[in-house]
């Protein structure tokens, strides 16, 4: 039982199996995507996900500091970058990280890898969607059609607020009123927050507070890679030369 656990697959079966194409389902992966595609995808990860999404908390928490933060991030990326740089040369074939542990450490380690890949990308996911939404948000308050009097497109509080956020939030509201405080001098996030959790509609007791911006770009996202990779990636380099132009300009 223990061997079966960290029983390794050897280098010549796996490309014996990519080279007859299938692998341990019976598919296999196709390499659609170059150069150009995989560097256009590292910068969308970049500017995405670490740019737009997380330096505004990090330049007020670190200050100018922050850009020595990007250096030693850089430093880091590269050892992995070289890392992944020799696993793809060992062992040429589809898989990334499940493929190389199941190589070099056994099967046990390489289903822990991918599970953990999947957990990873689906909580990176959910931090830039929710990013993304508040972009939206404010891009949607922001419109002004005179013609049509409109003065700006304002979403309710709990469509566009996740569940646990609106929750806490009124939390600490009734916390903070029952020791005294007035509902004025409360931060606005808190009242942002018992806002969307108190005006939401109800199906008995449960509160109907998400995201609904957030929500709705991963259903577009997933139904696009779905669709296929070609998709995905010509919609990927579009915008890359969007969040370039954006901060170029």
């Amino acid at each position: 039982m223990f061997e079966k656990l960290f029983r390794k697959k050897s280098i010549a079966k796996i490309l014996a199996d990519a080279e007859k194409g299938y692998g341990d389902h019976e598919s296999s992966l196709h390499k659609t995507l170059g150069v150009r595609d995989l560097t256009a995808f590292g910068i969308a990860a970049i500017i995405g996900a670490g740019i737009f999404s997380t330096i505004g908390k990090a330049s007020a928490d670190g200050g100018p500091a922050v850009i020595f933060l990007f250096i030693f991030t850089a430093v880091a990326c590269s050892f992995a970058a070289f890392a992944y740089a020799e696993f793809a040369s060992m062992v040429p074939v589809s898989g990334s990280a499940y493929t190389y542990s199941y190589v070099a450490f056994g099967e046990l380690v390489a289903w822990i890898i991918g599970w953990s890949l999947i957990m990873e990308y689906a909580i990176g996911n959910i931090t830039v969607a929710i990013s993304w939404s508040d972009y939206f948000t404010g891009l949607l308050s922001s419109i002004k059609i005179p013609a049509f009097n409109i003065n700006g497109i304002l979403l309710p509080d709990w469509m566009t607020m996740d569940y646990l956020t609106a929750f806490k939030g009124h939390q600490h509201a009734e916390a903070m009123i029952n020791a005294g405080k007035s509902y004025v001098n409360l931060d606005e996030a808190t009242r942002i927050a018992n806002n969307a959790w108190l005006t939401a509609p109800k199906i008995g007791s449960l509160h109907l507070v998400a995201d609904l911006p957030a929500l709705g770009i991963i259903i577009f996202i997933t139904w696009l890679v779905y669709r296929g990779m070609k998709e995905s990636r010509n919609a990927s380099n579009a915008m890359v030369i969007v969040k370039l132009a954006v901060i170029l300009l």
